[in-house]
């Protein structure tokens, strides 16, 4: 997608994506069997290349001094998405179940196709045209080895290289957090039901919104996208240390430190994403963007596939070992996801990472 994005325009890879997830979230619902749900699944999620192109879009249409904020708002944006997203869903079939019991499947493919038609008209609408002789220029200007170029360029490879990592640590950590919270006390957990999960999720979503679109684009200024990946890095590893020692807390105490904890650690997690964001879309030429996000989704979606899973058999494995004499319980669990963070860390500093010209 990153590649014809270049090639076409971003505008429509992106109508192309919308356009994917308006078909195949229809099939979806349209299922009849396991095997046709997976297989549209799959597909909505192939063709839906959005966010890759967008990131560089964001990048062409500010200035540098205002990049920050546009990469805060796609990440911000993002970040809500996925906590409203399925609260959302969650609800709507809920609600579905409940006063369309019995519900014939006619209605429910129209509400499934009236919904997405709507996104899909909505976002059409908001984006601009493309300009046609910016178009015109980069289909000039690209070669057949631009791809093998990109990959050959170490300041962006070791930048997703970077990126992935701590993909892998967020998306590890997202897992963790919920089994945690819901695990009962005696195994250190929370005893926290699954509402008592998404209002946490909700503040902490709240704050993020705050400082992403307030704080962060006068930090980067300041401190520059590096500094802050590595205070983000340094800032999460005391944090989900004193994770255990929450747990031991209750009443209000409890409620405060679980909401303050967790909000300061997405809001360290998405800054360190937002700060390597930029340096890859600095580490490229304006032609390349599209390809270089491209390469960086992919590379980022292996990651998160392995986080889950690996933080869900890291958390079985821990609570096995309550009584072990070294790191019992849930204190191995958060001690292995900063020895990811520590690597992830490690690797910001040279001779690894390498900083473009313009960062």
């Amino acid at each position: 997608m990153g590649v014809i994005a270049d090639r076409y325009g971003r505008k429509p890879v992106i109508m192309f994506g919308i356009g994917a997830v308006v078909i195949f979230n229809t099939l979806f619902g349209l299922s009849t069997n396991f095997w046709m749900a997976i297989s549209t699944r799959f597909l909505l999620g192939s063709l839906c290349g959005i966010l890759g192109p967008m990131r560089a879009y964001a990048s062409e249409v500010c200035r540098k001094e205002y990049q920050a904020l546009a990469m805060s708002i796609i990440s911000t944006s993002w970040g809500i998405g996925l906590v409203i997203g399925p609260a959302l869903g969650g609800f709507l079939a809920q609600e579905t179940i409940h006063i369309h019991d019995g519900f014939e499947e006619h209605d429910e493919s129209y509400d499934v196709l009236e919904a997405t038609d709507d996104s899909y008209e909505v976002l059409e609408g908001t984006l601009d045209e493309s300009n046609m002789k910016e178009k015109e220029q980069i289909i000039e200007t690209r070669c057949p080895s631009s791809q093998q170029s990109l990959l050959k360029n170490w300041p962006l490879m070791s930048s997703i290289l970077v990126y992935c990592v701590f993909q892998l640590h967020d998306m590890a950590y997202s897992e963790i957090f919920s089994l945690w919270a819901v695990s009962p006390r005696k195994n250190g957990g929370l005893s926290y039901s699954t509402t008592d999960v998404g209002e946490v999720l909700a503040v902490s979503g709240f704050g993020l919104l705050v400082f992403q679109l307030f704080l962060y684009p006068l930090t980067e200024r300041k401190l520059g996208p590096v500094m802050i990946s590595r205070i983000g890095a340094v800032l999460s590893i005391p944090l989900l240390s004193c994770y255990p020692l929450i747990a031991m807390l209750k009443g209000l105490s409890l409620t405060l430190l679980v909401n303050c904890a967790s909000m300061l650690k997405n809001v360290l997690c998405v800054s360190i994403t937002t700060g390597l964001f930029l340096l890859q879309n600095r580490a490229v030429t304006q032609q390349q963007r599209g390809a270089a996000n491209g390469i960086s989704m992919s590379a980022m979606s292996l990651f998160k596939a392995v986080g889950p899973a690996a933080g869900g058999s890291i958390f079985s494995w821990a609570q096995k070992r309550q009584n072990a004499s070294f790191l019992p319980g849930d204190q191995m669990v958060f001690f292995m996801l900063n020895i990811i963070e520590v690597i992830g860390l490690l690797m910001t500093f040279k001779p690894f990472l390498a900083l473009p010209d313009q960062a």
